[in-house]
């Protein structure tokens, strides 16, 4: 029996014996049959200064992959201090916003475009790293918008918003 498959009691194990699911994923993290060739995954736990986490961010956006670019703002939320836990965390939600509307799932999507741009108004005066927050605000607004109704998928890198003023 394959890894995880109908019927299996054992579980895919990370490297310290937690659970995790070792499927290969598609761009859209989307989990594919065991043995799929897969997009790699991002690594958990990475540390990275604010400045490498968004330029990270931005390419995976850029590549049309916004579940692992959430990986990567993830890691940024759960390591930051306190009170910038709420930025990174909107970042986050964003992403998984644009990673639901990539897979049609407009319900999704336009609640998390909603709950992030949420969270990332009390940053909108102070632009933190060179972030957009008012620019992403706006995106994730619009593209929750022009969901309703909508019956196909966005294009997840053609829809990709811009993380810094600039377009750094």
């Amino acid at each position: 029996m394959s890894p995880g498959s109908a019927g299996s009691r054992s579980r895919d194990r990370d490297e310290q014996g937690r659970a995790r699911n070792a499927r290969p994923r598609d761009g859209l993290g989307r989990p594919l049959p065991y043995g799929s060739p897969g997009v790699a995954r991002q690594p958990e736990g990475v540390p990275r200064t604010p400045a490498q986490t968004l330029t990270e961010a931005q390419r995976l956006l850029d590549d049309g992959m916004p579940f692992h670019a959430h990986e990567v703002l993830e890691d940024a939320w759960k390591s930051a201090p306190e009170a910038e836990r709420g930025l990174w965390r909107g970042l986050a939600q964003l992403a998984v916003g644009l990673t639901h509307a990539a897979r049609g799932n407009v319900t999704g999507a336009g609640a998390l475009l909603d709950r992030g741009a949420t969270a990332l108004g009390p940053y909108a005066a102070t632009e933190p790293y060179g972030i957009d927050v008012a620019g992403l605000m706006d995106w994730a607004r619009q593209l929750a918008g022009s969901l309703d109704g909508r019956d196909t998928p966005v294009s997840a890198a053609g829809t990709a918003p811009r993380l810094r003023t600039g377009g750094a």
